[in-house]
C-alpha cells in the first residue's frame, strides 16, 4: 500500500509538469507570432526628408528676352495720298535691339508735296534718311515686349524744288490782284539737315506683329536754299515757314524678326538676418 501511493504520488506528479510545459511552449509560440506582426521600428537616424527639398530648382525655365531686328512702314504717310492730291510719300522704319532697353532706330522715306500758298505754289520732291536710338521706358510684364520710348535723331534730306507759280505782291492793289505767273524754274541739289526728339509706343497686338505712333519735335540746323527763293516744305522735316522748328508724326505697323536670346539675370532677394537672442 505503502509503495502504491509513492508510485501514485510521482505519476501525479509528472503529469502536472508534463501539463505545466506544454502551456510555457504555447505560449512562447503565441508570444513569439506576435512578436513577428509587430513593423520593424525605422531607426532613429533615419529622418523624413521635408517636401520642398524634392521639388528641382533645375526644371524651371529661366526666362529670356528676344533680340532682333523690327521693320515697318509708316501708314500714315502711305494712305495720305487717298486723300490729299497734293501728296505722294512713303516711310520705312527699323530698329535693332541692342541691350535690354536701348535699340537702334533709322527711317527712310519719300516725299512728293505741293504747296499751295497764298502767294506762290511750289513742289518739293526728294528722299530723306534718319538716325539715333531709342530708349524703353516702359517695365514690362512676363514675356511682354511693349515699348514707350524716347530718342534722338538725325536727319538728312536732299531734294528738288519747282516753282510752279507765284503772284507779285502789290501794295496799292487799285485795280485788284494781278494773276498768278506760271514759272515750271526748277532747283536740283538741294540739302537740308535737323536734329529732332522722337517719342514713341508700340504694342505687339500678334506673334511678332507690332502696331504704334510717334511724334517728333525737329529743329533746323542746315538749310541750302535756291537763289531767290525758300524752301517752303522738306522731305523729312514738314513745313519751313514756322520758323526752324517742325513737327512730325507717324502712325507704323511692324514685324519683329528674332535673331538671337539672352537670359535675364534676376538679382536674388537679400536675406534676413536671424534675430539675435537675448
Amino acid at each position: 500500500m505503502r509503495h502504491t501511493l509513492k508510485y501514485t504520488f510521482s505519476f501525479c506528479f509528472l503529469f502536472s509538469m508534463f501539463l505545466i510545459q506544454a502551456q510555457e511552449t504555447q505560449t512562447t509560440t503565441a508570444t513569439k507570432e506576435i512578436v513577428q506582426e509587430k513593423p520593424k521600428a525605422k531607426p532613429k537616424t533615419e529622418t523624413a526628408k521635408p517636401a520642398i527639398q524634392e521639388t528641382k530648382n533645375d526644371t524651371l525655365l529661366p526666362k529670356t528676352d528676344r533680340y532682333g531686328l523690327r521693320v515697318g512702314v509708316d501708314l500714315y504717310k502711305l494712305t495720305r495720298g487717298l486723300y490729299d492730291k497734293n501728296y505722294k510719300g512713303v516711310e520705312f522704319s527699323g530698329d535693332f535691339r541692342l541691350t535690354k532697353k536701348y535699340y537702334l532706330a533709322a527711317e527712310l522715306g519719300y516725299e512728293d508735296k505741293t504747296t499751295d500758298d497764298d502767294r506762290l505754289n511750289s513742289t518739293a520732291t526728294g528722299t530723306y534718311i534718319k538716325g539715333g536710338f531709342d530708349y524703353n521706358m516702359y517695365q514690362n510684364w512676363l514675356d511682354m515686349e511693349n515699348l514707350l520710348t524716347i530718342g534722338l535723331r538725325g536727319g538728312f534730306s536732299s531734294f528738288s524744288q519747282q516753282l510752279n507759280s507765284y503772284k507779285i505782291y502789290n501794295r496799292n492793289p487799285y485795280w485788284g490782284e494781278q494773276p498768278a505767273i506760271v514759272s515750271g524754274e526748277k532747283f536740283n541739289g538741294l540739302t537740308a539737315g535737323w536734329l529732332e526728339v522722337a517719342l514713341g509706343v508700340k504694342a505687339k497686338v500678334f506673334n511678332n506683329v507690332f502696331v504704334g505712333f510717334g511724334v517728333q519735335l525737329k529743329l533746323l540746323v542746315m538749310n541750302n536754299k535756291p537763289s531767290g527763293f525758300d524752301n517752303l516744305y522738306i522731305p523729312g522735316f514738314n513745313r519751313t515757314y514756322d520758323g526752324n522748328f517742325g513737327v512730325g508724326f507717324n502712325y507704323t505697323v511692324s514685324y519683329f524678326i528674332p535673331l538671337y536670346k539672352k537670359k535675364v539675370i534676376i538679382p536674388e532677394a537679400p536675406k534676413k538676418a536671424a534675430p539675435k537672442k537675448q
